[in-house]
């Protein structure tokens, strides 16, 4: 096994479009409150551009999860120098150890504030219940639960992206190990098909989802595993193509 011990640098290009997420989400959850079509933004922008602002929220969720697919990858192949070298109780362990201990302290803070009955986090919808909440926050099908019982409170609401994130790297370093058991060109090869089909099945997976509930359409596997796939292939493709020609290459690709 093969291990890559160079530190990773910050990506400007990376940190720009977590940049651009990041408000395109903030602005999202602001215009549902504070409709930006009644402030005084109406008087300075058109309204085409208002109200997609205060639509593209998804589409930021989207960028995190191609970012998160990129980073993942590209992580792994330098720590064990390819993707079927994974380690794959290390690589759970680390996912663990990132997520886990600021997920149960942001728990802990909701459950505390539910219980005293804060009104923004209290529950009103038949079926919602604190443990029930708690359970699918932690088992990774929050938005299952949202589906099935509608939307939490905005400060749970929010782990639903978590959700899908994570079943997919429960199931990525598992792919990983199985392709490096294989003889190694077919294993790799295979590797790449899978993830360039879940990557590609993207408008597919937005099709199928046209007569879902609102809920669903937003906060689905589908898509969003689909969009790590995305940063994924991205990922693979970057460490196959030398630097200054995959420079050259993304615009046109982009």
């Amino acid at each position: 096994m093969q291990t890559v011990t160079t530190g990773a640098q910050r990506n400007p290009g990376i940190d720009l479009l977590r940049g651009l997420s990041i408000i395109l989400v903030v602005i999202h959850h602001l215009a549902l409150r504070i409709p930006l079509m009644h402030t005084g933004l109406a008087v300075v922008f058109p309204a085409l551009l208002l109200k997609a602002l205060t639509w593209d929220g998804a589409k930021g969720v989207k960028i995190f999860f191609v970012i998160s697919g990129f980073l993942i990858t590209d992580h792994t192949m330098r720590r064990w120098g390819s993707l079927g070298g994974i380690n794959i109780f290390a690589f759970s362990g680390r996912r663990a150890c990132r997520i886990l201990p600021c997920l149960l302290v942001l728990l802990g803070v909701l459950a505390a504030l539910n219980l005293l009955g804060a009104p923004d986090f209290l529950f009103h919808h038949e079926g919602q219940t604190l443990p029930g909440a708690i359970f699918a926050a932690l088992f990774m099908h929050l938005n299952l639960y949202e589906t099935r019982t509608n939307y939490l409170p905005p400060n749970w609401d929010v782990l639903w992206s978590l959700s899908v994130e994570e079943l997919f790297y429960l199931a990525f370093p598992i792919l990983c190990l199985l392709s490096g058991r294989a003889p190694k060109l077919i294993g790799s090869r295979l590797l790449v098909c899978i993830f360039a089909l879940l990557a590609l099945s993207l408008p597919f997976a937005e099709w199928q989802l046209r007569d879902a509930s609102e809920i669903w359409q937003d906060e689905a596997y589908g898509p969003g595993i689909s969009a790590i796939a995305m940063g994924v292939c991205t990922a693979l493709l970057a460490h196959q193509i030398p630097p200054a020609m995959f420079a050259r290459l993304t615009p046109w690709l982009g």
